[in-house]
């Protein structure tokens, strides 16, 4: 295991600044405004041959226990209680403040070691705050600039002599072995209040997402790795997207953002809507982005548990999809419970069996004995007295399944018969529920481009 080091402090000092400049990615959000962190969030970062997994968290906030901010303070708890090391972080140019004084008391007792940081260090007015520090006990501040780069070098030396010996030959060896398979990368995703995080606490049993009543608590797309029956997965939950209309604050609008790549970067997309609400437009169409983007989607029905007439709703559903979500007809439903658990183990089968699907390869020899029977069913229509000749199909690349179909004058292939054949493709070859790509090309004159010879 990688040693653990939990980013802490009161809000606004610069956490999320700094696990970015660490990891290299920028990848938490970051704003002006204090608390744009909420869940911790975890990642990889590597010094030379050092490696360690570095853990952001919200920034420790004096408040109720069942306010959205004392829950916020268990999951920063939490990750003190992981970490191997402390970087407990100041603001040098505010100096220390009581609230410093107060959380610096707080993770003293947590007995871990602690590293101090004096971040917006650079320039003579944090020359004060990195005096003051010393009286929170924590020895001598490491002045930084998360933003610019600078004292990063002398943070990884301070933080490398608390790892033990053998910490980079581990790290070595984890790295070594190339040939294991990655997890399978699943986005939850839905408008806010849906049920997204309670459905991946409820998945890996712990609370390891803040959630609550308050709707568009997440922000940060947070990766949480999970197994499951033996199979490795990990779990990105988003934040709600809502109509594009009502996203007009500079926050949410990078909230959604973050949504949308974690979107382009999974495997399967795990849409999950209010089964106790009335279908929305919103939710078609944050299916319809996941299908022009590609994924594999699983439509989920949450607090089924709260539906009175179940089959007549599933029908209800069932028949609106079959009309508004025709480009990835069959798509799966699965009714769910993410707060007593009910459909859990169904809806990773089906996860698993949509992910087969995205991933199937069809051989060419098939695919053209298929394309000879289908044109004969159904002919492709003549254009301007000439008919239009399927000559040539091919898969190309799985995730999606896409085609390539050789023929005269594609351009002039009307949109019908290409969805004919795309429909066609997804009932003989059991391609329901994703999204299916069919390229047109024209064919290859074998002529083209070369000179007629003359005696």
């Amino acid at each position: 295991m990688r040693l653990a080091v939990a980013i802490v402090g009161r809000p606004n000092v610069g956490k999320s600044t700094l696990f970015n400049r660490l990891v290299g990615q920028r990848i938490a959000l970051v704003d002006d405004r204090p608390g744009v962190t909420r869940d911790r969030r975890e990642g990889e970062a590597t010094f030379g041959e050092f490696a360690m997994r570095v853990i952001d968290t919200a920034g420790l906030e004096e408040a109720g226990e069942e306010s959205l901010a004392g829950r916020m303070r268990r999951q920063t708890e939490a990750a003190i209680a992981d970490a191997d090391v402390v970087l407990f972080m100041i603001d040098a140019r505010a100096g220390v403040t009581p609230a410093d004084e107060h959380f610096a008391a707080a993770v003293r007792t947590s007995g871990k070691p602690v590293v101090l940081i004096a971040n917006k260090a650079e320039g003579r007015a944090a020359d004060s705050g990195l005096l003051e520090a010393y009286s929170l006990g924590f020895g001598e501040a490491i002045p930084v600039s998360a933003e610019h780069g600078i004292g990063i070098p002398d943070l990884y030396d301070a933080i490398r002599e608390h790892a033990p010996p053998e910490e980079e030959a581990a790290a070595e060896g984890e790295d070594a072995d190339e040939g294991r398979t990655g997890p399978l990368k699943i986005a939850v995703v839905g408008q806010p209040n849906a049920g997204k995080s309670t459905l991946i606490n409820r998945m890996i049993g712990e609370e390891r997402l803040l959630t609550g009543p308050e709707a568009g608590i997440t922000r940060d797309s947070i990766a949480v790795p999970w197994t499951w029956r033996g199979r490795a997965f990990e779990l990105v939950d988003t934040a709600g997207m809502r109509r594009k209309a009502k996203v007009v604050e500079k926050l949410e609008k990078l909230s959604v953002g973050d949504a949308l790549r974690a979107v382009r970067f999974a495997e399967v997309v795990v849409l999950v809507m209010d089964a106790s609400e009335p279908l929305e437009k919103q939710d078609l169409q944050i299916a319809d982005l996941v299908a022009r983007e590609g994924r594999a989607l699983v439509l989920v029905l949450n607090k089924w548990d709260m539906v009175e007439d179940r089959q007549a709703r599933l029908d209800e559903i069932r028949a609106d999809l079959a009309e508004t979500l025709a480009q990835v007809r069959g798509v799966p439903l699965v009714p769910i419970s993410g707060l007593t658990g009910f459909g859990l183990d169904r809806l990773m089968e089906t996860v698993l069996a949509i992910h087969a699907v995205w991933n199937k390869r069809i051989a060419t020899a098939q695919l053209n004995r298929w394309l000879e029977a289908t044109t004969a069913r159904h002919p492709p229509p003549a254009v301007s007295g000439r008919r239009i000749k399927l000559k040539y199909l091919s898969q190309t690349k799985t995730r999606p399944p896409t085609f390539y179909l050789s023929c005269s004058r594609p351009e002039s292939l009307p949109d019908s018969y290409r969805r004919y054949l795309t429909n066609a493709l997804r009932d003989d070859f059991g391609l329901d529920g994703v999204p299916i790509r069919l390229m047109l090309r024209a064919e290859r004159n074998p002529y083209e481009g070369k000179k007629r010879q003359t005696r």
